[in-house]
């Protein structure tokens, strides 16, 4: 009894060996396919059961190392388990990186790369090499049983047969004890040999040889109601596991055929689980492609309204840079004339400021010659003061040389030298009179012209100081004009560089404006392809509405051509030649 016990336990230890890596494997599974839901609908909820899948995977693979005794075995539970944890950590944990950081499409072509398959079925080859090797030892226990009964059925075949010896040589004396009762067991063990495992052994109650030999019996029907139980376990188990594996593999063929209506029913209990993920992961499968569909719908939609508006922004773009680049056109050829405009000014200024100068100058030559001429006045009106002192000294040497000569008439012979004398004195100072008045004449003269050229010169320097101060005012408004001018030509040409700025910056926007409607188109071609991938698959609602192509752009009309001159005088742009926002 105790030999059958231990063997007992040592079957249920590989049956619960055999368990464990049926649920790793399992885990594995339910692992894969909960990883790849979250990569394709990047929702959070479904990563609490991968992360259940990775613990139960554990916990099953803890049990299996505690019932293990085979190094090999053992060491093929720590391989898969390695080999699970190089998963995760290499392919898993990186793309539910991907995911969380928003980069789902990585993801998906992460899972239509695939590369995931090879080790996972590198796992799960470790687990069905421990499974095979546990279900070897439970055939193995089970053809030691049948051999063993075999070997009892023919111990207890030679054994009936010596006990018949022993009966028909013992007739006599046993005939009443024993012969009914071995004839009973004879029969039960015929019936325990044909395969009737419900014979009821008489005499197991009793102590001697035939209650002996009834409890052997009764070890060997028990031993092969077991084995008829183990027998019966196996063959439902494998029969559900046929069914279970039929079934998803049906649904997976629907499923890779774009059937996502598919679904799992009534699972047993064992697989209610895979029947819980199976159609939990197809549905949210179903749903996000439908929100894809739906979404790429209205990113077509979208990204049709985004290349029109690009294309009547870039029209209206090109026509704005056009009348810029005329306006900056003819704000070079202003800011150049207000240029040469302030140039003349400035050196009109200079000119004026020199005829200043120059007049200053003639004004002070002017007070100078009036000076001079008030000096020449005075100088007159001092000679004229000689001139008459010479007349007075010229008359008294008249009168002198006359008494002389009538003083030489009374000295008669004797003054006649002196009378010539005196006649020459008094014709000399006749001519120095006659000469002072004649230079007074003159002086007088000259004092009127003087008089006249002092009014004169005078009235000049009036004149030209009233010049002076007309050259003045000139001078001030010049000065303002020409620093005016200065500052329109400044200004002028700071509206010349913003306005060239601005130029660059709409030929810059236009570029832009191309770029986005670009953008815009492989965007909705994009939206296209991926609506027409996502049309393959059988979500069992409404189709999104039908994808409209998005109007190639018609050529921009070339700008026009560059204006020369002052576009102030040129005529408006008509509104009709721009589009309304």
């Amino acid at each position: 009894m105790k030999v059958s016990d231990e063997a007992a336990a040592d079957e249920r230890r590989t049956q619960q060996i055999i368990s464990a890596t049926e649920t790793m494997e399992k885990a594995v599974n339910r692992q894969q396919g909960q990883l790849r839901g979250y990569m394709i609908t990047a929702q959070s909820t479904m990563l609490e059961p991968y992360r259940d899948s990775i613990a139960e995977f554990a916990g099953a693979r803890d049990e299996a190392l505690s019932h293990l005794s085979s190094p090999e075995n053992i060491q093929h539970i720590k391989d898969a388990s390695a080999a699970l944890e190089q998963w995760r950590g290499d392919w898993a944990d990186p793309q539910i990186k991907l995911v969380q950081s928003g980069d789902r499409m990585g993801a998906q072509q992460a899972i239509i790369a695939a590369g995931d398959k090879a080790r996972m079925g590198h796992i799960i080859d470790f687990l069905k090499a421990v499974r095979t090797d546990q279900s070897a030892k439970l055939n193995q226990r089970a053809k030691a049983r049948e051999d063993a009964i075999s070997a009892c059925y023919t111990a207890l075949i030679v054994g009936a047969l010596v006990l018949i010896g022993l009966a028909i040589a013992l007739a006599t004396l046993l005939s009443g004890m024993l012969a009914k009762p071995i004839a009973g067991m004879t029969a039960v063990m015929g019936r325990l040999a044909s395969g009737d495992n419900q014979v009821e052994v008489p005499n197991a109650d009793r102590g001697d040889e035939v209650g002996a030999m009834a409890k052997a019996v009764l070890v060997f029907r028990d031993a092969a109601i077991e084995q008829e139980k183990a027998a019966a376990e196996k063959a439902r188990t494998e029969a559900t596991q046929n069914q279970v594996v039929t079934e998803l593999a049906g649904a997976l063929g629907r499923l890779s055929e774009g059937d996502l209506t598919t679904s799992l029913k009534n699972f047993p209990g064992d697989y209610r689980k895979l029947e819980e993920d199976f159609n939990a992961a197809v549905g949210a499968l179903r749903d996000a492609l439908v929100d894809i569909s739906r979404s790429t719908a209205n990113i077509h939609g979208g990204s049709g309204e985004i290349s029109q508006a690009s294309d009547d922004l870039s029209r209206r773009t090109e026509q704005q840079a056009a009348s810029l680049e005329e306006t900056a056109a003819a704000m070079t050829e202003i800011t150049t004339t207000v240029q040469n405009s302030a140039a003349g000014a400035n050196e009109a200024n200079k000119l004026v400021l020199a005829t200043q100068a120059d007049a200053q100058e003639s004004s002070k030559v002017v007070s100078d010659a009036v000076a001079a001429m008030a000096e020449i006045e005075k100088s007159s009106q001092e000679i004229s003061k000689i001139i008459e002192v010479i007349d007075k000294i010229a008359f008294q040497t008249n009168l002198l040389a006359l008494n002389a000569s009538v003083e030489a008439a009374h000295a008669g012979e004797a003054g006649r030298a002196f009378a010539v004398v005196a006649n020459e004195v008094r014709a000399l100072a006749q001519r120095s009179a006659d000469a002072a008045q004649e230079i007074g004449t003159l002086i007088s003269n000259s004092s009127k012209q003087v008089e006249g050229g002092v009014t004169l010169v005078g009235e000049a320097g009036k004149a030209l100081g009233r010049i002076i101060g007309s050259v003045d005012e000139v001078s001030g408004l010049v000065s303002q004009i020409a620093m005016a001018a200065d500052q329109q030509s400044s200004a002028l040409a700071q509206v010349n560089t913003a306005i060239t700025e601005m130029d660059k910056v709409t030929q810059q926007n236009a570029a832009m404006v191309e770029e986005s409607n670009a953008a815009a188109r492989s965007l909705a071609d994009e939206a296209t392809g991926l609506t027409q991938l996502v049309g393959r698959f059988e979500t069992g609602s409404a189709a999104p509405g039908r994808i409209v192509p998005i109007p190639t752009r018609k050529a921009a009309a070339p700008a026009p051509a560059r204006v020369v001159g002052n576009t102030a005088l040129k005529p408006s742009p008509s509104a009709d030649d721009w589009n309304e926002f």
